[in-house]
């Protein structure tokens, strides 16, 4: 038998058992048992859940492979959602103020900035995700829970985090915006509202942070700057001389503690 007759025999609506074995596996892969390593991995990253439930209703589909090819796209979202959902803005935008402030150009570069407030995130977001794993994960992938269900247990913990981090008045200019009168609690409100509302706090509060930072070393900028004018050293660059006061104050002081420290600490 050639190639073509093979084709012809194994065309839909044929019943041959080479067809009918690979239907079946196939059926058994996808509708026998649930997608668990995807879905744990979508799962633990703790702002993939209320994405997922923001942007689709889950928990309505009935269908393994829709649910799979969704969480599979939502996957491709995570640097977006690590953003929006997590600790992670308020912390590189911190970074970022620290080293233009003391004027080292590239230094610290960029890939150690990144991997700092990665790994800083993950730890302010320990508890959360902790949370989420004992409410939402663990039951789901003991099959005790059903996947909507995963995502309603889990919402409440990101959201929580990020209504503890956001002013009333950002709450209150996206609820203005999207015609709500009123809420009897922020809890109530529905991620499209709270999303938004927390970014616009965390880019305020590391504005205000950065400020800080910007203030002793615009101290040293501005005295050495004096003092070269008052020598007459006009065409000699402040920042060649400043620059090594910076970095002399910054050590003397224990900088990276304290700013870590206090930076971590302003998330509790």
């Amino acid at each position: 038998m050639n190639t073509f007759e093979r084709y012809n025999r194994e065309t839909p609506g044929t019943t041959s058992p080479e067809s009918m074995s690979r239907k079946t596996l196939f059926s058994r892969s996808f509708h026998g048992r649930r997608p668990k390593v995807v879905l744990f991995l979508a799962l633990v990253f703790s702002a993939v859940l209320p994405a997922s439930a923001y942007a689709f209703d889950l928990g309505k589909i009935d269908s393994p492979m829709m649910n799979l090819f969704i969480i599979l796209s939502l996957l491709s979202f995570i640097p977006a959602i690590l953003v929006m959902f997590t600790s992670f803005t308020r912390i590189v935008v911190v970074l970022s103020f620290l080293r233009h402030a003391i004027g080292g150009q590239q230094i610290p570069p960029n890939p150690v900035i990144i991997g700092l407030s990665l790994f800083l995130t993950l730890f302010v977001m320990s508890p959360v995700v902790k949370k989420i794993q004992a409410d939402a994960v663990t039951p789901y992938m003991q099959e005790e829970i059903t996947f909507g269900d995963a995502l309603k247990r889990a919402e409440p913990s990101i959201k929580g985090f990020m209504l503890k981090q956001t002013r009333e008045k950002d709450l209150g200019l996206f609820m203005d915006i999207a015609g709500i009168k009123k809420a009897e609690r922020p809890e109530d409100l529905s991620l499209r509202i709270v999303i938004p509302a927390f970014a616009i706090s965390e880019l305020r509060t590391a504005f205000e942070i950065g400020f800080l930072i910007y203030l002793p070393f615009l101290v040293i900028d501005m005295v050495v700057a004096s003092v070269l004018l008052s020598l007459g050293m006009m065409m000699l660059p402040p920042v060649i001389i400043s620059l090594p006061f910076k970095l002399l104050l910054f050590v003397l002081v224990d900088g990276w503690n304290l700013m870590i420290g206090s930076l971590v600490r302003s998330f509790q």
